[in-house]
């Protein structure tokens, strides 16, 4: 197991308003980690994402959800278990204003599967924002990776799961949720470092 980083680097803000969108990985970044998971009675949201959601929901700011679901491809999931999951997610943490999931194995080469910027842009698109004007939180580099590709910025929130090399090469990081949020909106609540 990797042990959590500590430090990190303040979310810059490109212009003083906050972004059109901010979507979100959903394992490991707004639910706890539960590989596969097709149970909703397992969804528990991590700490600070209710509390962030509603400071974004209060700004104004479009949110969604971009994941990868490879255990559909994997055969260790259903579509309706990964909606099932979604829904009891978007129910806990006040409701998100889309959803994007890629079921694909890792090595089928689609332009959906993190780090490519599928999810990303389809999400925006879904939202009517462009993608530059859209920031992506995630726990590992993956997630940043499709941020950039789309042309978004992104955000990494270490957690265990996340290695010291994709820390070190992540060009924003916060030390939790709430705090890349409050950073993004520029919100003094949020701001815990």
């Amino acid at each position: 197991m990797t042990r959590r980083p500590t430090g990190s680097r303040a979310v810059g803000c490109a212009s003083p308003r906050p972004p059109a969108a901010v979507l979100f990985d959903r394992d490991g970044t707004l639910i706890e980690d539960v590989p596969y998971n097709g149970d909703p009675a397992s969804v528990r949201p991590v700490a600070g994402a209710g509390r962030a959601l509603e400071l974004l929901r209060a700004a104004g700011v479009a949110t969604g959800v971009v994941s990868n679901q490879s255990g559909v491809g994997r055969g260790m999931l259903t579509h309706d278990d990964v909606r099932r999951v979604n829904d009891r997610a978007d129910a806990l943490l006040g409701g998100l204003d889309v959803w994007v999931y890629c079921p694909h194995l890792p090595d089928a080469g689609c332009p959906c599967r993190k780090p490519r910027p599928g999810l990303v842009i389809e999400a925006a698109r879904r939202l009517g924002a462009d993608p530059r004007d859209c920031v992506v939180v995630g726990d590992i580099g993956a997630d940043v990776a499709a941020a950039l590709a789309a042309g978004a910025r992104g955000v990494l929130v270490p957690t265990p799961a996340t290695l010291p090399a994709e820390v070190a090469s992540a060009p924003a990081t916060a030390p939790d949720l709430l705090t890349a949020v409050g950073r993004l909106l520029a919100h003094p609540e949020g701001d815990r470092s």
